[in-house]
């Protein structure tokens, strides 16, 4: 560790009169000298490439124009778990003189502030914090007590992915702050490969420099764990394996007539009776082992009854797992760019033009979208008391209908995506003709 940054630690919490006086007596092993950070993370990478230059989210003569432009903060789907996924890339911080940090701060609760009313996860990527463009210690202090009740509640997990000393040690000199509740909700993640049990990284905004500093620290591993992948290979399918599979290949497997498959018709069944006067349906996360013992219930054939289990919001849950495990999103890689590029359509034509794209799914996709898009109706009919919009829908679908093959969720790419769920739900009337 930096000099420096002992420096910054001891002085900006108080000098000798605060906790950080300690600092005197710590003695740190340094980091190893990696090669220097690029703040705004431009790779060389293709994928990179093409994410960092195409349209932003924001007008340029929106206020925060300045700071979504380095792309320091993503939404990035939905986690394992069904929650909501924040990332913060500390490598595409600018130097600190080109960057206003209370601006920051301002953006990132502007952007929490479209999901803190859901479960939420929060992934921090440490490295790329560098002495040229690190946030202060009061930054970080004015930022916990900034982020009131309603942020921290429904906050369920705080990833910090490659920690260093420096960070660990900061976070022991503000546990005075920290409350304990909070506290739990923090984890440290060493390598990438131990994310994959949280959210699907290749639809995660993992910046490339990232990736190679966690290629290079795995070099550090024994050489079997090395020569392997990066992240375990997938089990293969059971016999009677519902999630994670094509749809196509569920025909058989306890799906309808029109290729509705078993857990998209239990689910909805259930929550159609019990869930549509639920206050937040879709909105919270279940418990996780009892989502995975569900999961594994489906896939060994076992029978499922959610009526027996009387849980809105483990049914919800799974329902949203279901989708986001298909190795094709519903709506198909195919419609990818014809839904991100569907805002240029004028409003007259939309409904035709929707019907038109949809009509290039496989039957099995077509029958399932139309049978959600009905039961989501249902659901905003009830919006007065449940407050789930068709907007407030979107934002929770949105990522689980469409994501791209080969390129990882960013705010640029879930706005339109949201944004179509959206108009496919004011219009599923006309757009689901029979």
């Amino acid at each position: 560790m930096s000099s420096d940054l002992l420096v910054d630690l001891h002085d900006e919490l108080g000098g000798d009169d605060s906790p950080s006086a300690a600092l005197d007596q710590l003695k740190l092993v340094p980091d190893k000298q990696w090669p220097p950070d690029d703040p705004v993370s431009v790779s060389k990478s293709a994928t990179d490439i093409k994410s960092l230059s195409q349209g932003f989210h924001l007008a340029w003569d929106d206020p925060f124009y300045d700071i979504a432009r380095h792309q320091i903060v993503e939404v990035a789907g939905d986690d394992n778990f069904g929650r909501k996924v924040i990332v913060f890339s500390a490598c595409r911080m600018p130097p600190s003189h080109q960057l206003d940090h209370h601006k920051l701060l301002m953006y990132l609760k502007q952007t929490l502030d479209n999901y803190v009313e859901s479960d939420y996860t929060l992934i921090y990527f440490h490295h790329g914090m560098t002495s040229e463009n690190k946030l202060s210690l009061s930054w970080l202090r004015d930022a916990y007590r900034e982020f009131e009740r309603k942020y921290k509640k429904n906050i369920k997990a705080f990833y910090i992915v490659h920690p260093t000393m420096f960070i660990r040690t900061v976070l022991i000199f503000f546990k005075p702050l920290i409350s304990f509740k909070f506290g739990r909700k923090l984890h440290y993640v060493n390598y990438l490969s131990e994310l994959e049990e949280i959210v699907k990284c290749d639809q995660l905004v993992i910046p490339s420099r990232v990736r190679a500093y966690d290629d290079k620290i795995r070099l550090n591993l024994k050489p079997s764990v090395v020569s392997g992948h990066m992240y375990p290979p997938h089990s293969p399918p059971l016999p009677s394996q519902q999630f994670g599979v094509p749809l196509s290949l569920l025909r058989g497997k306890g799906s309808d007539s029109e290729g509705v498959p078993l857990v998209m018709r239990d689910t909805i069944s259930f929550l159609r009776e019990q869930g549509l006067q639920t206050e937040g349906i879709f909105r919270r996360s279940a418990n996780v082992s009892l989502v995975k013992n569900i999961q594994h219930k489906y896939n060994s054939g076992e029978e499922v009854n959610f009526f027996q289990l009387e849980d809105v919001h483990l049914a919800a849950v799974i329902l949203k797992t279901f989708l986001r495990e298909l190795p094709e999103p519903l709506l198909t890689f195919k419609l990818y760019n014809d839904v991100v590029n569907f805002q240029n359509v004028d409003s007259v034509s939309q409904a035709i033009t929707i019907r038109n794209m949809l009509l290039s799914l496989p039957e099995e996709n077509y029958s399932s979208l139309r049978y959600l898009f009905q039961f989501l109706a249902q659901v905003s009919a009830e919006s007065e008391v449940n407050k789930m919009t068709n907007m407030n829908l979107a934002v929770v679908f949105g990522p689980n209908l469409l994501w791209g093959q080969d390129a990882a969720m960013t705010l640029s790419s879930i706005g339109p995506i949201n944004n179509f769920t959206r108009i496919l739900l004011d219009l599923h009337e006309q757009v689901f003709t029979q």
